[in-house]
């Protein structure tokens, strides 16, 4: 399936961006359709579930489908093969950050993009 991309550099080790997509109670702090997580996990990981409370109150399933540790993960939310996640190592304290959606869902780039911008700002706050 073709998907869209967005990406940023951040200033901060992948280890500290990997931390942020991937610990659900991180989450809200950066994801603008995430208000909650509710799971029995703490992070994500392959065939972990639990459901995503949207800022309206919407409970939603998800399933995390993919992980290659430290690298990427993707899933499904209410069924539908959703976002895809990629941190990719530049140097010894700088990544770049890919979010990726199904074409079909070309309009979620917009909140991608606020998503990616936050992750950015929350990573590079940490730089000692």
């Amino acid at each position: 399936m073709r998907v869209i991309s967005v990406s940023r550099g951040i200033r901060s080790s992948g280890d500290v961006v990997w931390r942020l997509i991937t610990e659900f109670a991180q989450w809200p702090s950066w994801g603008p359709t995430v208000a909650a997580v509710k799971s029995e996990a703490k992070t994500v990981a392959s065939g972990v579930r639990g459901t995503v409370v949207t800022p309206f109150g919407l409970a939603i399933p998800f399933v995390i489908t993919d992980v290659d540790p430290g690298v990427s993960w993707s899933w499904r939310v209410a069924g539908v093969n959703a976002t895809g996640h990629r941190v990719e190592a530049t140097g010894d304290e700088t990544c770049r950050l890919v979010f990726t959606v199904p074409w079909p869902f070309a309009p979620y780039v917009v909140v991608l993009i606020i998503g990616i911008r936050r992750v950015k700002r929350l990573a590079e706050s940490q730089v000692g």
